[in-house]
């Protein structure tokens, strides 16, 4: 028969810390890109075309999509922001939640954009080339 666990009032307490801590480092990264939205976007939209996950006839449509992408996840809950990610969620063990957005609005909705002949690459490739720029603009 399997052991239920039941957590003391002090086990409770400093799981819903941790809890309340990782929530509270999430709001902050995706407030703080607000205030970088335009040079991150256009270093995200160049660095995928300079490395040709993404094949465009407009790399200013490109930045224009992901930004309002990022406007969109700043007005976004936490249900709306996990229900955009959960296809791609374990591509990395700890993800940013910036880049993991991105990647997840590259690979689903932006392969249909007008200006976008096709993306390369895997998921994870996506992932990283989006997460060096992130990690540039938007310090954890």
């Amino acid at each position: 028969m399997a052991k239920v666990f039941n957590p003391s009032n002090r086990e409770a307490k400093m799981l819903s810390k941790i809890q309340s801590s990782k929530d509270r480092a999430r709001r902050h990264v995706i407030e703080q890109t607000k205030n970088v939205l335009e040079p991150l976007c256009n270093a995200i939209a160049m660095k995928l075309i300079e490395e040709k996950l993404i094949e465009t006839t407009s790399k200013q449509d490109i930045q224009e999509q992901l930004e309002g992408s990022l406007k969109k996840l700043a007005r976004a809950d936490e249900f709306e922001i996990d229900y955009h990610i959960a296809p791609i969620r374990d591509i990395v063990p700890r993800p940013n939640i910036v880049s993991i957005y991105l990647t997840a609005f590259v690979v689903e909705q932006l392969i249909n954009h007008r200006s976008v002949e096709d993306i390369y690459g895997s998921d994870d490739e996506i992932y990283y080339c989006i997460n060096r720029q992130v990690t540039k603009y938007v310090p954890q």
